[in-house]
């Protein structure tokens, strides 16, 4: 596992270094909802990237708690854990790893630290979804002995963070 990979709570001091991260290396589809207008990082995705984040994580009242990715003391990505509604104590996994560094292990080393957060923060299971061109995240799913349900381009898991806490 990496030991120069951490995630730090997305404070507006870190915002400005993921935007910058997301323009140097990733698709604006990859990292938030779309936006109307022409591809690319134009000025008004990057506003709608800084709502986007305030209005989810930095808010009075967040939806999720959201994390730059930091290898070294770079921040490459983006992780979330975002409650879901329902009896289950669960929690969806969301994560966004610049191009540069993706396929070195840095995506495995940020789901065991979302999986010990949202295990330390009371949740009983956690969601992750994915597309089936996504064999890096499968490969750590599959690892961990999770079962991955395929549908169309998605896969999908469920990981048991009570049992996984146990092992």
């Amino acid at each position: 596992m990496r030991s120069d990979v951490t995630l730090r709570r997305l404070d507006e001091g870190l915002l400005e270094d993921l935007l910058d991260a997301a323009v140097a290396d990733a698709d604006p589809l990859e990292v938030m909802p779309p936006v109307a207008g022409p591809d690319g990082w134009n000025g008004e995705r990057r506003a709608a990237f800084f709502r986007f984040h305030r209005s989810r994580s930095l808010s009075a009242e967040p939806v999720e708690s959201t994390y730059a990715i930091v290898v070294g003391d770079a921040v490459v990505g983006a992780a979330r854990l975002c409650p879901l509604e329902g009896p289950r104590h669960a929690v969806e996994a969301g994560v966004w790893i610049g191009r540069s560094h993706r396929g070195g292990g840095v995506g495995g080393a940020v789901l065991h630290q979302l999986l010990v957060l949202a295990r330390a923060d009371g949740f009983h299971s956690l969601f992750v979804s994915t597309t089936s061109d996504n064999a890096a995240n499968q490969r750590v799913l599959t690892a961990m002995g999770v079962d991955l349900v395929r549908e169309g381009d998605s896969v999908t898991a469920w990981v048991d963070l009570v049992a996984a806490g146990q092992g």
